[in-house]
């Protein structure tokens, strides 16, 4: 225990060293936006008078596939502001107007289409940021950015919105782009005369990615630790976002064939959004409608683990980080929102949990403190023994260092009365626990520490969770190692916990080679070993992987992928690894070695037809396993998109024990009539789980955050002939009120 103490203190001296030891930013390049009195009419043209007033930026760099050359196509920007809004004029040089845009859809995948993304960091922290793209069309899309933006699928949240406005125009030999972003979109310190931007761009024609500002093309594109600046030219007042009110109807009519109900119900509940200060916002909502118009993804799951799927209701996305960016996302999340308004039945199955009503109050205080309050009151079904729970997050987050921070979590789920069928130990879940984020100045030294305690009544006193992860990214290489604990008796009735009394370490080490290559970006080897122990089995080694990875990154976007596992896994449970509740399922107290190799292969997504197709074969516990996992899209761009994504698992293990094929077909059809209005269809069919479901949606953006949804859901058991399930048909309709 004392080496253990003694070596942690070492860790933490050295994260907090390396913290304050970092090498800043080679080139941060400036621009300024000159204050107007007038209104901008916003038609992708700069016509206006005052745009001669406006400097211009220019001398935009490559990322891809150098780091260190000017732009082939270059990139001008240029801005303007009033009291009430920011406008920025951009305009994009490209070769011909033959650009890549797929869709008409807003949030719309950057990769492979023509377009140019914004970035700003308005209170200069370089971990919390706004992201806003278009593309020659003048589609939109924006997101939340936290953390850094290190890692841009995971630290970035498309679910956000918020209004703006943009128009483009397409020449013979370039595009422009119009823009306006009311002020009340943002937020930031009053009196700021600096913001931190970025403008990045993608162009088709010669597969170029282009950056005002530098960033090494080892760190992600869109990261906040390498931004210029723009000078306002006096100083910004309050940063205030309206009042708004946005009430929701939903009317559905639905048949459950299983239980031989019918209903017809119609649902009225609302939210608000209320400004309390410059970077501070207080979120209410009653009776909220979460059913969800998007369907979530189907999978097959060949782990003996729970699957945690991604959040997307509106009101848990602003500031999501501050609440969920804790422990470790894998093994031990103390706080997962998709907890809160759901529960298990009498037979264990998930079900809706109705939420009556709740209030979030989130955002910055100031320049280095973030402060968060959660409360969801969900409602009681004694049928299904599901008790009222009062659910609370408490969180507050200090910025040390450069870009580094502190942060402070509390949680409590309890219930609002005695019930008679409600144990003891579920009477309340707590949670206390702190972080340290670690992100140097130049983002080339990641990383955590944190130490989570839960309290459960008499639940056991083994009930601490604690971790740690630190990796160095420099240009050729990248080196990270990591560790964490998690106690048999830890829960978080409100988290995603995997697993407890576990024992997890990990090391990996990449290194890339860049050659002067027209069509090779660089050539990757990557080694890994992860090992799982067992701390109330005497340290019993539960699970190892050794990974050895080649990874060859084409300049055309496309890349080849291949991985081989050697793993082994001791079971403590007898497990069924085809997910078939079979009968015969590997016996525990034994354990298996296989190996597997993989193969990946993402070909130039600016064509109109793309595929991912992998494939894998070898060893599985003590059988065999063959699988092939694949998507193919076809676009007719912009106003058609259809696809299919397709899973195979081919698991044969010896007698007495299971064997089977299963299935994932997921058939899909993306239409855009306009930029306001589209209908996708996706059919999705799980042999493992036996279901078919077929979702059709309907889509009218008929004012700026408002929209009408008409949803047809039908799903069936999957059986021989296929049984109908439940049946639904909605309207769903909700509207955004300034009352400003």
């Amino acid at each position: 225990m004392k080496k253990f103490i003694c070596l942690k203190n070492i860790i933490i001296s050295f994260i907090l060293a390396n913290s304050n030891f970092s090498f800043a930013q080679k080139e941060m390049p400036k621009t300024k936006a000159i204050f107007i009195s007038e209104e901008i009419i916003i038609d992708g043209v700069d016509n206006e008078k005052v745009w001669g007033y406006s400097s211009k930026s220019e001398k935009f760099w490559q990322y891809r596939p150098s780091d260190s050359l000017p732009a082939e196509m270059q990139t001008e920007f240029k801005f303007l502001y009033n009291e009430k809004s920011l406008f920025l004029f951009v305009k994009a040089y490209s070769k011909n107007k033959d650009y890549v845009v797929p869709s008409l859809e807003r949030d719309f995948e950057g990769y492979g289409t023509d377009f140019f993304t914004f970035t700003f960091d308005t209170f200069s922290d370089a971990t919390n940021g706004f992201f806003f793209g278009t593309n020659p069309l003048g589609i939109k899309r924006e997101s939340l950015l936290s953390n850094g933006a290190s890692d841009y699928r995971r630290d970035s949240n498309s679910s956000w919105d918020t209004k703006w406005e943009v128009e483009t125009k397409i020449y013979e030999d370039h595009y422009t782009a119009e823009i306006q972003i009311p002020f009340s979109s943002l937020n930031f310190p009053e009196n700021k005369k600096i913001w931190r931007f970025n403008l990045y761009r993608y162009n088709t024609q010669n597969s170029e990615f282009t950056t005002w500002a530098k960033v090494p093309r080892n760190q992600m594109i869109v990261s906040l630790a390498f931004m210029g600046e723009i000078e306002f030219e006096k100083p910004l007042g309050k940063s205030r976002t309206p009042f708004y009110l946005i009430p929701y109807l939903n009317a559905i009519t639905s048949n459950d064939f299983e239980e031989k109900i019918k209903k017809n119900k119609a649902i009225i509940g609302g939210d608000a959004k209320i400004s309390i200060s410059n970077g501070l916002n207080l979120d209410l909502t009653f009776n909220p409608d979460f059913s969800q118009v998007e369907v979530d993804d189907e999978i097959i799951n060949l782990t003996r683990f729970e699957v945690s799927l991604p959040e997307k209701r509106q009101f848990f996305v602003q500031n999501s980080d501050l609440f969920s960016n804790y422990g470790n996302s894998r093994d031990a999340r103390p706080f997962f929102s998709r907890r809160i308004g759901v529960a298990k039945d009498i037979n264990g199955n998930t079900i809706e949990n109705k939420i009556i009503a709740g209030a979030r109050l989130s955002g910055k205080i100031d320049e280095n403190w973030r402060i968060g309050i959660l409360n969801m009151l969900t409602e009681e079904d004694i049928k299904n023994e599901i008790p009222s729970n009062n659910n609370t997050v408490f969180a507050i987050q200090r910025k040390v260092f450069s870009r580094s921070n502190i942060s402070l979590l509390m949680i409590n789920r309890e219930s609002m009365k005695s019930y008679s069928f409600l144990a003891n130990t579920e009477k309340y879940n707590r949670l206390l626990g702190i972080d340290y984020n670690l992100a140097s100045k130049n983002n080339e030294w990641t990383g955590r520490l944190y130490i989570h305690k839960s309290f459960t009544p008499n639940f056991g006193n083994d009930n601490m969770s604690s971790g740690i992860r630190v990796e160095r990214n420099k240009t050729k290489s990248t080196i990270s190692a990591g560790a964490g604990y998690v106690g048999s008796d830890f829960k978080s009735d409100l988290g995603y916990i995997r697993r407890t009394d576990i024992f997890k370490s990990r090391a990996s080490y990449q290194y890339r080679i860049y050659p002067e290559n027209e069509k090779i970006r660089y050539y990757g080897f990557r080694q890994g070993v992860y090992l799982t122990h067992k701390p109330d089995s005497d340290f019993l080694l539960s699970d190892r992987t050794y990974l050895t990875e080649f990874t060859m990154d084409f300049n055309n976007l496309s890349d080849l992928e291949i991985q081989t596992f050697s793993r082994m896994t001791y079971l403590f449970k007898p497990f069924d690894p085809t997910g078939s509740d079979s009968e015969n399922p590997l016996p525990a107290g034994r354990s298996y070695k296989y190996t597997e190799i993989e193969f990946n292969y993402s070909s130039d997504l600016r064509k109109p037809f793309s595929f991912d197709i992998g494939t894998s074969l070898g060893q599985f516990y003590n059988g065999n396993i063959y699988s092939v996992e694949s998507e193919f899209e076809l676009k007719f761009q912009p106003f058609v998109s259809t696809g299919l994504e397709l899973s195979f698992d081919k698991v044969i293990l010896p007698k007495p024990y299971p064997t089977s094929s299963l299935w994932l077909l997921n058939p899909w059809i993306d239409v855009t009539f306009s930029k306001n209005t589209s209908w996708n269809t996706l059919i999705q069919f799980n042999s493992q789980s036996e279901t078919l479901g077929i979702n059709t949606r309907f889509r009218w953006r008929f004012a700026p955050l408002s929209d009408l949804f008409i949803v047809y859901n039908d799903n069936y058991i999957a059986e021989n002939p296929f049984i109908p399930r439940l049946r639904s048909l909605n309207l769903k309709l909700t509207y955004w009120l300034n009352l400003n």
